[in-house]
């Protein structure tokens, strides 16, 4: 039986690094690229990546915003039922993918 440790962390006021932690960071932010021993990680070809997902726990953040919209365009959401926000959050997802691409 496995025991699950519980650890909160307050992002807005992190525990102080101790001079060791720091001495160690500094070190590592002054070791150049070409010293950094990646022998313990497979290298990723392009093969591995056209296999790649997005993270299936994956939830991005909401942000409430105002937005104008035209009021036929609105009227057309909400036409639809209930969720005329989520569909113009998917809409807008949508045409930001298609233009990432």
């Amino acid at each position: 039986m496995s025991k699950t440790i519980e650890f909160e962390l307050d992002l807005k006021n992190p525990t102080p690094l101790t001079d060791t932690q720091k001495a160690e960071l500094e070190a590592l932010q002054s070791l150049p690229d070409e010293e950094i021993d990646y022998s313990d990680i497979q290298p990723l070809g392009d093969e591995s990546w056209k296999r790649a997902v997005r993270n299936p726990f994956y939830k991005p953040t909401k942000t409430a915003t105002a937005v104008r919209l035209d009021s036929d365009v609105l009227m057309w959401l909400k036409s639809k039922g209930e969720g005329y926000q989520k569909r113009v959050n998917a809409i807008l997802r949508d045409a930001m993918l298609k233009e990432l691409k």
